[in-house]
Formats: C-alpha cells, sequence, structure tokens
C-alpha cells in the first residue's frame, strides 16, 4: 500500500483525537471561525503572497482554490520555493507570509522583530505529515533501518543495498548488489532540516554535522534535487536510489521502518501523531505569546512514535501596515487551520490534519493579528 494511502485513510479516522499538551494546549472547542465565508458575504480585498516549503504545495494550492472561490475580491499567491527561501522572503518583506517546515532560529526570530514589529512573527502549523526514507528497489516495498545504518547510507559510508548492516536488519529480505545513490536536497529546505535534525539526535556517533537546512558540503557522495517533486522524480527514475521526503508525496517508492527502542516502527498517521504528542514548546525572547513552533523528540523511544516527522507552519508577523490587509491574513489563515481546509488538504495531498485542540490554539493565535501602531 502506497504512503499516500496509508496516511490518507488513518488520517481521517485517528488523527483528528491528537491532543498537543505538550504546546500548552487544552481540550478546548475550536471557535466556530475559519470556514471560508460565502461569495455573497465576502468583502475581503487585497493580494496575499506567499512563499516557501514545498512540501506543502499541494495542499496549499487546494486552500488557495476554496478560499479564492468564496472570496472573489481577494487572492493569494505562493511561490514553492523552499522553506529557507520563503523565511528570507519574509524577513526581506518580500511577502506577506512564509511557508516553512522547519522554525525561525533565534537569529531569524530577532530579524523578524525588525520586519514585523515588537512582537516579531508567529508560527501556525498547518501541515503535519511524517518524512518518509524513501528508496527505489524493484521488488522491495519495506525496509527496516536504524538511524546509525540510514545515517551511513547518506553520509557514503554504506554503499550496496545488500550491506551486511543492513542485511541484518532485514532478515528474510532478498537483497540485490544494486549501488545506493543517496538523493538529498540542493536547495536550502525545512525536510533536510528536520531530517538532519533526527539523524544528529538518533545517531550522533555517525551523523557529526548539525542540523541544517542545507546538505553538509563536505558530503560529497550522491546525487541533489530541488524541491520535494525533484528529489522524488529523481529516485523514482533511478533504481537504487534512496531518499527523505515528505511521506504524502513519495508515491510508490519502497519506504523505510524505523528503529524505535527495540521495534521498527513503519509510517502511519497515529504514530506521526505520537511524535507530535511528546513535543515540547520553542521558547525565547524574541518569540510572541501564543507561538505556536515546537520541538520533536527525535530520539525518543517510546513505543509506537514515528521520529521522523515533519511539522510545516505558516509564519505570520503578528502585525501589519493596514487593515485590509490584517484582515486577510487572518481569514485566509484561519481558513487553513479550520476543519474544513485540513480536511480539504487531506484528500489533495494525503497530510494528517491538525487536532480539534491544536485547531482552536491556532485559531485564537491568529485573532491576535494586528494593524501596526
Amino acid at each position: 500500500m502506497s504512503v499516500t494511502r496509508i496516511i490518507r485513510s488513518a488520517a481521517l479516522l485517528s488523527v483528528a483525537a491528537l491532543a498537543l499538551s505538550a504546546c500548552g494546549s487544552d481540550s478546548a472547542t475550536a471557535p466556530a471561525e475559519g470556514s471560508a465565508p460565502s461569495t455573497s458575504e465576502s468583502t475581503l480585498t487585497g493580494t496575499l503572497s506567499g512563499s516557501g516549503a514545498s512540501s506543502q504545495d499541494s495542499a496549499m494550492q487546494v486552500w488557495i482554490a476554496d478560499f479564492s472561490a468564496a472570496n472573489p475580491k481577494a487572492s493569494v499567491q505562493y511561490s514553492p520555493d523552499g522553506s529557507g527561501a520563503g523565511r528570507k522572503a519574509l524577513l526581506a518583506g518580500g511577502v506577506q507570509f512564509a511557508g516553512s517546515d522547519a522554525y525561525l532560529d533565534d537569529e531569524e526570530a530577532a530579524a523578524a522583530v525588525q520586519e514585523c514589529g515588537p512582537d516579531g512573527a508567529l508560527h501556525v502549523p498547518v501541515y503535519v505529515s511524517p518524512i518518509a526514507v524513501a528508496f527505489n528497489l524493484p521488488g522491495i516495498s519495506e525496509l527496516n533501518l536504524d538511524a546509525a545504518t540510514i545515517a551511513k547510507i547518506f553520509r557514503g559510508e554504506i554503499t550496496a543495498w545488500n550491506d551486511p548492516a543492513i542485511a541484518a536488519a532485514n532478515d528474510g529480505v532478498e537483497l540485490p548488489s544494486t549501488q545506493i545513490t543517496a538523493v538529498h536536497r540542493g536547495d536550502e529546505s525545512g525536510t533536510t532540516k528536520n531530517f538532519t535534525e533526527y539523524l544528529a539526535a538518533a545517531a550522533p556517533d555517525v551523523w557529526t554535522d548539525k542540523a541544517s537546512g542545507d546538505w553538509p558540503a563536505a558530503i560529497g557522495n550522491g546525487e541533489n534535487a530541488s524541491g520535494t517533486g525533484g528529489v522524488v522524480s529523481l529516485v523514482t527514475s533511478t533504481e537504487g536510489a534512496v531518499t527523505y521526503a515528505d511521506a504524502s508525496a513519495a508515491g510508490d517508492l519502497g519506504e523505510v521502518s524505523v528503529q524505535v527502542g527495540d521495534a521498527y516502527v513503519p509510517i502511519s498517521a497515529d504514530a506521526a501523531a505520537k511524535a507530535v504528542e511528546t513535543s515540547s514548546p520553542v521558547t525565547g525572547a524574541d518569540r510572541p505569546a501564543g507561538d505556536m513552533a515546537m520541538k520533536l523528540n527525535r530520539d525518543t523511544e517510546e513505543a509506537g512514535v514515528y521520529p521522523l516527522v515533519l511539522v510545516s507552519y505558516h509564519i505570520y508577523c503578528t502585525t501589519y501596515e493596514d487593515q485590509a490587509t490584517a484582515d486577510l491574513v487572518r481569514a485566509f489563515g484561519s481558513y487553513v487551520v479550520s476543519e474544513e481546509g485540513q480536511a480539504a488538504a487531506a484528500e489533495a495531498a494525503g497530510n494528517a490534519p491538525l487536532s480539534e485542540s491544536l485547531r482552536a490554539k491556532a485559531t485564537d493565535a491568529l485573532a491576535g493579528i494586528t494593524v501596526a501602531k
């Protein structure tokens, strides 16, 4: 069964129960806001521009189409240039919001104060999906790997699929001697940041580089491609290739179950939900009240948790220069995190919808966006 089908079916049945108590949320019911207003009621005007993560692009196109249909005098544009490019564009004042698979670091958060006002920028999670370690080996759809073996594959220290380290974890699987082509993102990427964060936490003796959205320059092996679609396309056309990518985009490629404790955990919406449940809020002097950036426990040994999870955000300024822009930002953001918006994204992209409690907290955070004084 493909990753998309697994996530799409499981997400709609079970992930809606997710509670994010680690991020300070409780069982509050989401306010009756967020649905795109009917065409006859909408008075929203203007154009909202965003740039960033390619992982959420399929969901974004559905959000834009639905929102624009309900608000014909308003438009939303989004360019899937990568998380790093999106954050840079927001901090330079080039867009009104950024899509990012990684939250602003402390230096970026400080810079946001200069661009967005004294309360800086606000992170709102909009898209949750496991990151798949996806491979192309005809006849093999699933493999078990621990973090150290994954790290060695992407560092070029394991170069063939029948390597003893891979074979030891996959008893009974007839592994070919095919050479491994490790494919990484060539552009600055939040997916890369999440993937290297996992490797640095779960296999620190092998992955000695710091987590980063840029692939380590010292690792010279393998191939690279831009965007989620780029790496998936390259692996799909290259026998023996392997990459890391948003699971909902991995299609029919084989997928890795990662070792957590004494067991191997396959990709599922429930396993991704458990990873989010154990997250903790990111804190800092330049982060506003209600900010929803979260730190995931990548080296967990808790049963049933899939720690390679991508939480993709919309990053908004807490203040905008005029009322029309602030209104448009709040309306679009509220639709994206609404039950309707999340269901539309899950149907189109196969991601796991936000929980009721997380939607409520996101809606409250968006309501605090104001006009600069």
